[in-house]
């Protein structure tokens, strides 16, 4: 499919997603627009870049002559989807837009394709990477599930040499891509409700995936137990293994201090570089340690671009600080998985002050996440010196009798918890009294709770005005 000229139309094009995918199109010379049922900041980068973005879906925004690409969210009965099809136009997932684009690189002998993967990390890898290349002026093009602050994008057409994505596992679509250098993270049992039988049908989708392309190179975390165990069963890939100790590539002599990290990495035995990280956790070492070694094998001599690791502040939404009042810090992560939870509160945990208070307030996502993994969640918020837990982000999903927060809380002994209902404002109201100075607040989850922040402060400046 060629891209210059031709005209994309996006609905629900104010995903993160989708977002990127409608940006790189328009770098690219395509005409674009898009629908949504809200605003939002992806809606208005958008329209700042010229992009036509409708608020509401209506048939009369589709037209003959246009390709259209559709979210998974999209219903069926959506008017712009009945005129598509009325008109006799195909319609592409944001998946089939990915694998057209990353198709260009792949098949050219110039181009890099590098893809990230895994059950958690791959926002993260994958806009560290796309931020390296970048600042380092390597001219990337990229594709990533959030917003890299100092680059203040999701996407970005620039070079067609190196091509960096996110590639999500979470429906199966992982499997459409050829990548040169696939990295994964780590493999662990998510998204229940799309894979019926847990982790062997999570792996039996990351083979069809790696088959793709069975001569690339596989960089893969040796210190998880669902890659090793993928390695075992999979053992015809040309793996490169990375972690703590016994793989390709390790991290060693970490110290972490000042909300930060720093380890020395080896290739075997012999010591490559020094690298430090301006955020908290040894979940971040993997992540750094995971993109070090894509970039040593496609050829680039880290020790020219390693400062760049120390400017990475992070991505949008993962541990993002929001903002800080009274000496209370609040922060935002995704983490909605109960190995994302612990590996965050534990990275927190460690870098803070054994005097401030750890607060974290969870939003359980999904129904189905909650119950498949209900004993996982148990024990991840034991870093957590408060933990406040708010009704479920259904995502689209019924109830399901018996899978509630009230009841999640009332079985959660281990921590000091509070099961709390309302709406983020309310929440916020009713939680901002009870935080004391010094504490550091995290808010977890995929949802609404990404609100509470701005309410949280909102309710401070409320108080100040009063006083």
């Amino acid at each position: 499919m060629s891209i210059e000229g031709k005209k994309f139309h996006l609905i629900a094009i104010g995903g993160v997603g989708m977002s990127a995918i409608a940006k790189y199109l328009f770098q690219r010379g395509a005409v674009v627009s898009g629908s949504d049922i809200v605003e939002s900041k992806y809606t208005h980068l958008l329209e700042n870049m010229g992009i036509k973005v409708t608020i509401g879906h209506n048939e009369s925004l589709i037209s003959n002559d246009m390709t259209i690409i559709a979210s998974s969210a999209v219903k069926d009965d959506n008017p712009e989807i009945l005129k598509a099809i009325k008109l006799g136009l195909k319609i592409y997932h944001r998946s089939d837009i990915l694998k057209i684009i990353s198709d260009e690189f792949s098949q050219d002998e110039n181009g890099l394709f590098i893809g990230f993967s895994g059950t958690h990390g791959k926002t993260t890898t994958s806009g560290l990477c796309s931020y390296i290349l970048s600042k380092a002026m390597k001219h990337p093009s990229f594709i990533v599930g959030g917003i890299i602050p100092e680059l203040n994008t999701n996407a970005e057409f620039d070079e067609k040499k190196y091509f960096i994505a996110e590639l999500d596992e979470s429906d199966g679509t992982i499997e459409k891509y050829s990548t040169d250098i696939a990295v994964i993270n780590n493999i662990e049992e998510d998204h229940l409700d799309h894979y019926k039988n847990g982790y062997t049908d999570i792996a039996k989708t990351f083979n069809i995936y790696l088959q793709n392309k069975p001569e690339q190179t596989v960089i893969i975390n040796n210190d998880n137990a669902g890659s090793k165990k993928f390695i075992e069963l999979h053992s015809d890939y040309n793996y490169i293994t990375f972690g703590i100790e016994n793989a390709d590539y390790t991290a060693k002599n970490i110290k972490f201090e000042n909300f930060g990290s720093s380890f020395d990495i080896y290739k075997k035995n012999e010591l490559i570089t020094n690298i430090k990280m301006s955020i908290p956790g040894i979940h971040n070492v993997y992540n750094a340690l995971a993109v070090a070694c894509a970039l040593i094998e496609s050829g680039i001599d880290i020790t020219e671009i390693k400062n760049h690791f120390t400017s990475f502040s992070g991505m949008g939404r993962r541990f993002q600080k929001v903002c800080e009042f009274n000496n209370i810090t609040i922060y935002d992560d995704y983490a909605h998985h109960p190995s994302e939870i612990k590996t965050t509160l534990n990275g927190i945990k460690s870098a803070i002050n054994k005097d401030n208070r750890l607060v974290a307030i969870f939003q359980p996502h999904r129904y189905t996440r909650l119950q498949s993994l209900w004993n996982e969640f148990k024990t991840s918020f034991n870093s957590a010196d408060k933990l406040y837990i708010t009704d479920v982000f259904p995502a689209g999903e019924a109830e399901i009798s018996g899978i509630n927060s009230s009841i999640f809380s009332q079985e959660l002994s281990s921590v000091n918890n509070t099961y709390i209902k309302g709406n983020m404002k309310e929440i916020a109201d009713s939680i901002f009294s009870e935080l004391k100075e010094g504490d550091i607040v995290v808010t977890l989850g995929a949802g609404t709770i990404t609100q509470l922040g701005k309410y949280l402060e909102a309710k401070f400046q409320e108080q100040k005005i009063k006083c």
